[in-house]
């Protein structure tokens, strides 16, 4: 209780920059995959929690293509002031620059604000499928001769790189097909276009679709009848992580007003439990905090990256 009425005093304080300290009308939370995903539904939880904080409406907005990077690329080039803020997942922000030379924006271009969420890989099948575990994907993938599908959310997101990784342990060759986000993703498992589908846990349940493996280091809570990859013979621990960001050169008074009204939205009940629906934890890190973890996520996927040789075309 005291910590969230500190919290709460926090952001009526009056903030020291003239003009620029409080954002003028409304906040845009830009979401970098399309609408109906994992990542578009968590900035829906977090809106009204921050508008009501934040005394202003927080609007959630859907910038799709690219893998994430052309809504990361809006919220590069938007005015540093808080009205427009990024809610990506680790692909823009921590893979895309090792994979695309052409990346219309640098990582020095954004300042984070608040990790909100992290999650183990889930790799899914359609109820129907014949994939049921590792050892049918790979047999199913070896039947089809170059034929076997998988989708992502776009070139160097994470359901890319894991199932790259997956086709070179398996020693098998698998056709990507890019998405513009999880839920065209899920929509083309579901009609059999692709085979599998590896992304965060959230689609599986409430589509019926039926768990292949999970890439964590042991089985988790929220599947524990799950077997990991790792038990199957491929080792395969990847999670996938969500977080805030603003333009650089945003001032700081702005930045601890965003900061604490996220952290305060992650503690209200109702975002609580809709993460919980999401099979997503809740794992809030502050601006030094999330910025350290940021920095050592770019540089283990550097290592990954250079040593899969993945490029833009995979």
């Amino acid at each position: 209780m005291r910590r969230a009425l500190l919290l709460l005093a926090a952001l009526a304080l009056p903030l020291a920059v003239p003009g620029a300290a409080r954002a003028q009308g409304p906040t845009t939370i830009v979401v970098n995959f399309a609408a109906g995903g994992s990542a578009d539904r968590m900035a829906r939880l977090l809106a009204p929690e921050m508008a009501e904080l934040l005394s202003s409406q927080v609007i959630v907005k859907n910038t799709t293509g690219a893998a994430g990077v052309i809504g990361a690329a809006e919220v590069a080039r938007a005015r540093p002031d808080g009205t427009t803020l990024l809610l990506s997942t680790t692909g823009p922000m921590a893979i895309q620059p090792h994979i695309r030379s052409d990346l219309p924006y640098r990582m020095a271009d954004f300042v984070p604000l608040c990790q909100i969420g992290d999650a183990p890989v889930m790799m899914m099948a359609a109820p129907n499928s014949p994939v049921r575990d590792a050892a049918s994907l790979v047999a199913q993938a070896r039947a089809a001769r170059g034929g076997f599908t998988y989708g992502s959310a776009g070139i160097g997101s994470i359901p890319h790189i894991v199932m790259v990784a997956m086709a070179r342990q398996a020693n098998v060759e698998m056709i990507h097909v890019p998405f513009r986000g999880s839920a065209e993703a899920i929509i083309s498992l579901l009609r059999g276009d692709v085979m599998v589908y590896a992304d965060l846990p959230g689609p599986l349940r409430a589509n019926n679709l039926h768990p292949v493996g999970v890439m964590a280091e042991a089985r988790t809570a929220e599947f524990p009848e799950v077997p990991t990859l790792r038990e199957q013979g491929f080792d395969l621990v990847h999670s996938i992580w969500t977080g805030l960001f603003a333009p650089a050169a945003t001032p700081i008074p702005v930045l601890d007003r965003l900061q604490a009204a996220c952290e305060y939205s992650l503690q209200r009940a109702s975002v609580i439990e809709g993460f919980r629906r999401l099979n997503m934890a809740v794992v809030f890190r502050d601006p030094a905090a999330f910025y350290g973890f940021w920095q050592a996520e770019l540089a283990k996927f550097e290592g990954i990256v250079r040593e899969s040789g993945i490029r833009a075309g995979d």
